[in-house]
């Protein structure tokens, strides 16, 4: 087994966490499938290259025989089987204790989009968790004391590890950095698998940002080693699959065959999906530009297609189909609250009639407002599989046109990119991954989008609705005009970082593929 060291620092409670036989577990887990997780990441590089030459996706006809097949994957556990309202965000403990107790029926405990891999966050959460599970979890903060209460049903936990792309560089395995993924998942199931079980639950994960069935089939493998490892029933570990880049969304059977005994769902991350699609085909020409990221709404018909192919392949398999985020933070000001209530719901009620089990929101707030909608199309039924959307069939040239999207690149859309942007980067340096930004909860995927569609503009040479060309120069001059409107807003020793870091990774000559891979450089 490879030798394991602990590089980053002592962290609170860390030897709780840190132990010899959960650091024995990590071994074996990077032994076994780091080399195979490095391979697959190449495999997605090969993949891209072949669509920038021809300008498109395809389903693939080596798997039609696992799309025309009849299987489904394995029944939902008790804790899984009603998913109305998810509610999203980091684990840090005052979150961990207000999701718990939202009255949402599942909290996305997130040590990805909404978390930074500050090596305190890292082992901290893990923490977080493990008081939350055995319902010892307290807070004193700002004279305020949060704890789990006793009267409500008390939110399942479902774990979001890092993706497959992210290192961790505060552990290493035989002199190589640890797998993100790994980590997060070895660290979660090796110290709660068992009492979560013993408690009505089970070891239950959201998988994000994966390109292919083959990753799936790793994390299956994955799944089945721990469960074996640690003598824990095969099938235990279930998973809920974020559908968030393009080249997944042609594979949405495929992942779920492979995962099919571990499988729970699909869910259709909208953000970190119009972040893929522009990553994907940034050069590929104009019919790939979208237009301002505000104006893409869930109705745009290459979205649609999305979201019906979506649901139709969760029910044809057995699987719960969970809508994407409201991220709508409640305001002081009662006329923003009015108008954007009544966008979410308009958004909740869309996807419950589209066949939906379930969709996300950001803020405890917005709860009952999702629940609302779901629960006037389920009533006392815990989902709607049976909706098996049989009329539904879509083409990858419908998945493709982006074209037909309506809206403009506009100026207070670029400015809004470079805004939104820089106040999440600097957020993101500062440790906190879910930031609270003009009353919306943003993470990455927010600034994925920001910082790629600026990237796309400039080399396709958009020019905005008022005729200006979207130039090098003129993201440039914006954002040094953003840096001054935020001079006193942000920290002085965040907003410089962010600002340069903004500019690397909108206007490189090579497209960095994730943002975070060169911020998590800039931490300590």
């Amino acid at each position: 087994m490879s030798e394991v060291q602990v590089v980053g620092g002592s962290t609170e409670r860390g030897d709780e966490i840190l132990t010899k036989g959960a650091l024995e577990f990590l071994a074996g887990l990077h032994d076994n499938f780091a080399a195979r997780r490095d391979e697959l990441l190449l495999a997605r590089g090969k993949r891209r290259e072949e669509a920038k030459r021809t300008g498109r996706l395809d389903f693939l006809p080596e798997t039609k025989q696992v799309r025309e097949s009849e299987w489904r994957v394995a029944e939902a556990p008790a804790a899984l089987r009603d998913r109305r309202v998810e509610i999203t965000g980091p684990t840090e403990r005052k979150m961990t204790i207000n999701a718990l107790n939202s009255g949402a029926k599942v909290w996305l405990a997130d040590f990805e989009d909404a978390n930074t891999p500050h090596w305190a966050n890292v082992v901290g959460g893990q923490v977080n968790l493990h008081d939350a599970i055995r319902g010892t979890i307290a807070l004193d903060s700002n004279g305020k004391h949060y704890a789990l209460r006793d009267d409500i049903d008390r939110a399942t936990i479902v774990v979001r590890p890092r993706g497959w792309h992210l290192d961790e560089r505060n552990l290493t395995f035989g002199g190589r950095k640890g797998v993100g993924a790994l980590v997060d998942f070895g660290l979660y199931f090796f110290h709660n698998a068992r009492e979560l079980l013993q408690r009505g639950s089970g070891p239950y994960f959201y998988l994000p940002k994966m390109e292919s069935h083959l990753e799936a089939r790793l994390w299956n493998d994955v799944f089945t080693y721990a469960e074996k490892t640690l003598g824990i029933e095969h099938g235990t570990i279930r998973a809920t699959v974020l559908i968030e880049t393009i080249p997944a969304a042609f594979e949405m059977e495929e992942i779920l065959y492979e995962l099919r005994e571990h499988a729970s769902g699909l869910n259709a991350g909208r953000w970190d999906y119009l972040f893929s699609i522009i990553k994907y085909f940034r050069d590929a020409g104009e019919k790939f530009v979208l237009p301002d990221r505000n104006s893409v709404t869930m109705t745009a018909p290459f979205m649609r297609a999305y979201t019906e192919l979506l649901v139709r392949t969760c029910h044809k398999r057995g699987a719960f189909a969970i809508g994407g985020m409201a991220a709508f933070i409640p305001s002081k000001d009662p006329e923003i609250n009015e108008q954007a209530f009544a966008k979410v719901h308009d958004d909740k009620a869309r996807e419950a009639g589209d066949g939906f089990d379930g969709s996300w929101v950001a803020h405890p707030g917005m709860v009952a407002l999702c629940r609302e909608e779901f629960d006037k199309v389920l009533g006392d039924r815990p989902n709607q599989l049976e909706r098996t959307r049989d009329e539904v069939s879509v083409t990858a040239e419908e998945l493709l046109n982006i074209a037909a999207t309506e809206g403009q690149a506009t100026e207070a859309g670029l400015r809004s990119a470079v805004d939104v942007g820089v106040r999440y980067l600097a957020s993101w340096l500062g440790g906190n991954g879910a930031a609270a930004i003009h009353n919306l909860m943003e993470d990455a995927a927010t600034a994925e989008i920001s910082r790629s569609q600026i990237w796309q503009w400039v080399r396709n040479g958009v020019e905005l609705s008022n005729g200006v060309k979207v130039t090098e120069e003129l993201v440039r001059t914006v954002l040094a005009e953003v840096r001054k409107e935020l001079d006193g807003v942000v920290p002085a020793d965040l907003l410089g970082p962010a600002v340069e870091l903004f500019e690397e990774v909108a206007l490189a000559d090579e497209f960095p593929d994730f943002l975070t891979l060169p911020a998590y450089e800039r931490i300590s």
